[in-house]
């Protein structure tokens, strides 16, 4: 066990990380103002003309940013800067400069938004909240103590034009990650009359319904109600609710309004809406910028090791450890990466009966499929595909209930 235990240490220190002369771009979290994009990437803020082009980097902090939303005038960006070891409101000019701290709490306070007159800024904290939900508040752009609206919970809001009602989203997002949850903690978009927080209900049966955008006498808002997120509108006078953007693709992640256009996340990339039109159009954005985080490494996967399985004699164990399979010797010899895909992300490594082959889960393609290899690492991986859309988690809920029986029957 001592031997083998060293072997594992090696594996550790001789994954290299290599980076794509081509990375592709995930960019989040857009916002607009009347000349520019600022969107998050890689821990940043970036900023881009609404044309496109060659992106400028506005934050280079030790910490991350995200969350930026233009004040109301374009002039200031308020975002969520974790800096000091905790989240919290920061203001910087749209030019770029020195980011401005607003809130000291210890609890996180996520930026949501503007009050309509650009004196304050909107976000969203678990301070005041007996439980682990949020609450909406306002602190002024100078600085001071927030003020708490009138509402039980929220997580994210949007003035009306008068600034006298609230589109919000009263309940925290429920498993992002997941399409089509349907059950008990789906998010509705609510509109609150902050004189006395009467509340009218946006229409809906059972879907996620959140990013609630006050444009004029519209309600804007993604959900997944058809579907795949798509861009909806609701009509405030009417109290109808249509379909602004049909989506037939890939999920929405985010969305935020400007002058006549709004900003839409999908697949890390950017498009723009015209609300005039209602046409939409991706935005050709470019990365020039020291990245750190692209530049070849070693990458110490000491506790990236998830799955594993020994080779029928005992003689080497394979390891999934940070999105690659690497074989190790039990006592002598090299460790080797069967993988090497920086791009890719592979999975639960099991090594075949006979010793001559590791088979394992990877997205190297685009759909997860099954790839059986050579345990030398020579020659190329067959690929099995596993349909479409991928039947990756049953194969692999077969597998672990196959391992369970074998485990029962062996005694």
């Amino acid at each position: 066990m001592l031997r083998f235990a060293a072997g594992v240490f090696a594996l550790l220190v001789a994954c290299v990380c290599l980076a794509d002369e081509n990375p592709p771009l995930l960019l989040h979290q857009p916002t607009i103002s009347a000349t520019q994009i600022v969107f998050v990437y890689a821990g940043d803020l970036w900023s881009v003309p609404r044309a496109g082009g060659v992106a400028q980097r506005l934050t280079a902090g030790a910490g991350t940013a995200s969350r930026p939303v233009f004040s109301p005038d374009g002039s200031e960006i308020a975002f969520t800067g974790n800096y000091d070891g905790n989240a919290d409101v920061y203001l910087i000019p749209a030019s770029g400069g020195t980011p401005r701290r607003l809130t000291y709490h210890p609890a996180a306070d996520e930026v949501v938004g503007w009050t309509r007159d650009g004196k304050s800024v909107l976000f969203a904290s678990e301070r005041n909240s007996y439980s682990f939900f949020n609450r909406l508040f306002t602190i002024s752009r100078e600085g001071g103590f927030p003020a708490e609206l009138p509402l039980p919970g929220g997580t994210e809001g949007s003035y009306s034009p008068d600034g006298k009602e609230l589109a919000y989203v009263p309940l925290d997002h429920a498993f992002e990650i997941w399409k089509r949850y349907g059950g008990g903690r789906t998010s509705p978009v609510w509109i609150a009359r902050l004189s006395d927080s009467t509340v009218t209900k946006v229409p809906r049966e059972n879907s996620n319904d959140f990013n609630p955008m006050w444009v004029d006498q519209r309600v804007f808002f993604l959900s997944d109600r058809n579907g795949p997120m798509s861009l909806f509108s609701y009509d405030t006078k009417t109290k109808s609710v249509t379909v602004a953007l049909k989506n037939d693709g890939l999920d929405f992640k985010y969305a935020s309004a400007g002058p006549d256009a709004i900003a839409i996340e999908q697949f890390g990339a950017i498009w723009l809406y015209d609300l005039k039109t209602g046409a939409a159009h991706k935005v050709d954005i470019r990365i020039a910028g020291d990245l750190p985080q692209l530049r070849p490494r070693y990458e110490n996967v000491a506790n990236r090791i998830r799955n594993a399985d020994i080779s029928p004699t005992g003689l080497r164990a394979v390891f999934e450890a940070r999105g690659e399979i690497l074989t190790v010797p039990a006592e002598k010899g090299d460790i080797r990466n069967l993988t090497n895909t920086p791009g890719a992300d592979e999975r639960y490594p099991a090594w075949s009966p006979d010793g001559k082959s590791i088979a394992y889960f990877s997205d190297e393609s685009g759909e997860e499929a099954l790839y059986v290899k050579n345990q030398n690492g020579q020659g190329e991986a067959q690929k099995f595909d596993l349909g479409t859309p991928g039947s990756f988690s049953f194969f692999q809920h077969g597998r672990r209930t196959a391992r369970r029986l074998r485990t029962r029957t062996s005694g």
